[in-house]
């Protein structure tokens, strides 16, 4: 009957499917492959480096002299945002908010990043493992972040600093240099078109 001469050829398209479906190789998550070792290290260095300042250089405010004068480890508990920037009695909260809010914003920008860009997203890793990095600090405790490199020379110094801030700064001037170069390539495309656009 027609049933029954249309089964096999039924399953045999179906087994050919799911043949094809095993063989189809899957698709490599390029940014998840840079993003996530860029997370995982700049985290665990981050806390540990912080554990083992807090461990060693209490109490805090005393200076220990690395390379001389201008490298000095200094433990330093900073209520405000990186580098020292305070904002009142409510510094924790509201940098704690701005910091969820930055990590929002910068999940969605990894969204919207393409596979091959991956300056993109090294850049988006880094700021976004630094302020994972200080925001685990505002949430265990109320002293504020843990700050510990102080550099400079004599009475002029830089703002007592952390992996993490470094982190998010590298990632920040990274970031700033990707996103320039794209509108320079927007802009330049922008202009042939225009350009083209006269000649017809």
């Amino acid at each position: 009957s027609r049933l029954s001469d249309s089964t096999p050829c039924r399953m045999h398209a179906t087994a050919l499917r799911a043949s094809s479906a095993r063989k189809t190789p899957k698709r490599v998550d390029v940014k998840a492959l840079v993003a996530i070792p860029v997370l995982i290290v700049v985290l665990v260095l981050d806390l540990i480096t912080k554990a083992v300042a807090v461990a060693t250089l209490a109490p805090s405010g005393f200076s220990n002299p690395v390379f001389g004068n201008w490298f000095r480890f200094a433990l330093v508990y900073n209520p405000g945002a990186a580098f020292g920037l305070h904002l009142g009695d409510y510094s924790r909260w509201i940098f704690m908010a701005l910091t969820c809010g930055a990590i929002v914003i910068l999940w969605r920008l990894y969204q919207h990043t393409a596979q091959d860009d991956l300056r993109k997203v090294l850049a988006v890793s880094l700021v976004a493992a630094g302020a994972l990095g200080n925001v685990i600090d505002r949430i265990r405790s109320d002293l504020g972040v843990v700050d510990f490199i102080d550099i400079g020379f004599g009475t002029h110094r830089w703002p007592t600093f952390n992996v993490a801030d470094m982190a998010v700064s590298g990632g920040a001037f990274l970031l700033a240099l990707v996103l320039w170069g794209e509108e320079k390539r927007e802009s330049a495309a922008a202009a042939e078109s225009a350009a083209a656009a006269e000649l017809t």
